[in-house]
């Protein structure tokens, strides 16, 4: 390979703010390797609420006077406007989203604005920054959450009493109603909702004022930055503030669970859509068709819903393996936590929208899903509480209907509708007439007892309590 001359920029004083003691430039290669601004930009917003807050605590306590803080305050608003209409350029020889917020603003402000950043350091800055919007991102996500909740309510109401088949192994066990299964999901995704909650609390404490990662030897009040920004307290030790990204591995899992809860119920559908299943269909506008197959309708959105799950957990994974080992506190790996993070925030907002389009859009095949239950003997364990109710021990009752399957399948048929009460009392003499009251999926979902059971009653009890559960947290 031949080799190729580059501008390694081996004098003249570094450009840097933080340049003071370099004598040389920053090479290129390493300027260009270690800028984040292109994705740490993200964050503007939430460093200019932040500088805000703590300008006016400088204020507070004297380190600025309200001139400077006038001067300030005013900057990082034109900033901000700049950034909103996009006006504003962000540049990678200034490293990150904070030295360019920084450096624009000394262009603004001018010597006020090189006041801002006493008593606080980039590592507890970054921190600040990406706590504040992860509260922010889960606010979001909570919200998306909510919203396929209220679709699977929907639809779940429409089908509270449709029967269908449940499945375990993707083998036929047991008549259930379809408004059953979906509400499966909607406490799949409550547990989600929790999960983000709780992972809030827990990152609620203000990591600013750590500086480094001893603290400042100048009078200032975190207090102040706290309640300007909403965090309920402080961090309690400066190198734990500033190492810490527990919040954020805490997040991410809550992101992984989520998009894993999404990919089970998306392949369902996939496989429902299915010719040989055919219980659901989706509107044309969710769809794709084929570049070669003119006859083909196929569920993109949900097959990447399903596909993007690697993506959200493979965020969660990169974290893990670049916090391993990490001594304390602030180390350049650090870098590596936001553009996943990032990644996985977006894949998680938009996936929601679009799956609760597909729970909306959703036509179910009532007429498919009650012709898919009269085969592959769901009710045979209906037919062994019939027996355990006439006083036969279950274990026995196991056996019995074992039986009665094997007879059946032997003589070519695949459920109990033909049967005779003869060839009932060939396995026990418990049977009666009544046990034809019992072979009907429609009757035996009704029959069932108890909190959680799959029978229209419980559906439609879930639903009274989910739509408490949406109005509370409307």
């Amino acid at each position: 390979m031949s080799k190729k001359k580059t501008d390694n920029r081996k004098t003249g004083e570094s450009t840097k703010l933080w340049g003071g003691r370099f004598e040389e430039s920053t090479n290129r290669a390493v300027e260009a390797f270690s800028a984040s601004v292109h994705f740490d930009c993200e964050l503007a917003l939430f460093d200019i609420m932040q500088s805000k807050a703590h300008a006016t605590m400088l204020c507070e306590c004297g380190l600025i006077n309200k001139t400077e803080l006038k001067s300030i305050l005013k900057g990082l608003d034109t900033i901000r406007a700049d950034i909103d209409s996009g006006e504003f350029v962000f540049s990678p020889a200034l490293e990150d989203v904070h030295m360019n917020i920084e450096s624009r603003l000394a262009q603004i402000a001018g010597p006020a604005a090189g006041k801002l950043h006493t008593a606080r350091s980039r590592n507890d800055q970054v921190v600040t920054d990406l706590k504040m919007y992860i509260k922010h991102a889960v606010e979001k996500i909570i919200g998306g959450v909510r919203d396929v909740q209220a679709a699977l309510v929907e639809q779940a109401r429409r089908h509270e009493s449709t029967v269908m088949p449940g499945y375990t192994h993707l083998q036929r066990a047991q008549a259930v109603p379809l408004g059953h299964h979906l509400m499966a999901y909607f406490w799949m995704l409550e547990r989600d909702a929790g999960r983000f909650a709780d992972c809030a609390v827990r990152m609620d404490t203000l990591p600013l004022g750590a500086c480094a990662l001893a603290g400042s030897a100048l009078k200032t009040d975190p207090g102040i930055v706290a309640r300007e920004l909403g965090f309920k307290s402080i961090a309690e030790n400066s190198m734990d503030a500033v190492a810490d990204r527990d919040f954020l591995v805490e997040y991410l899992s809550a992101c992984a669970i989520l998009m894993i809860h999404l990919g089970r119920s998306c392949e369902e559908f996939i496989i429902w859509m299915s010719t040989e299943f055919d219980f659901v269909t989706f509107p044309d506008s969710l769809c794709t068709g084929s570049s070669i197959m003119p006859q083909k309708k196929n569920p993109d959105v949900a097959e990447l819903i399903r596909g993007r799950n690697g993506r959200v957990t493979g965020a969660l994974v990169s974290l893990l393996t670049t916090l391993k080992g990490l001594p304390l506190t602030y180390n350049r790996d650090l870098q590596e936590d936001k553009e996943p993070a990032f990644d996985a925030t977006k894949t998680i907002l938009t996936s929601l929208e679009v799956y609760a389009l597909l729970v909306r859009g959703a036509a179910f095949n009532t007429a498919r899903l009650a012709e898919s239950t009269a085969d592959g003997f769901l009710n045979a364990v209906d037919i062994t509480d019939y027996l355990v109710k006439k006083g036969m021990p279950f274990r026995e009752t196991h056996h019995v209907v074992g039986r009665l399957v094997k007879r059946a399948t032997d003589a070519g048929r695949r459920n109990f509708n033909d049967f005779t009460l003869k060839d009932f009392r060939a396995e026990s003499d418990k049977f009666d007439e009544d046990v034809f009251k019992i072979l009907d999926p429609a009757k035996g979902v009704k029959s069932r007892r108890g909190r959680g059971a799959a029978s229209p009653a419980d559906v439609r009890r879930q639903i009274k309590k989910a739509e408490k559960i949406l109005a509370r947290n409307k």
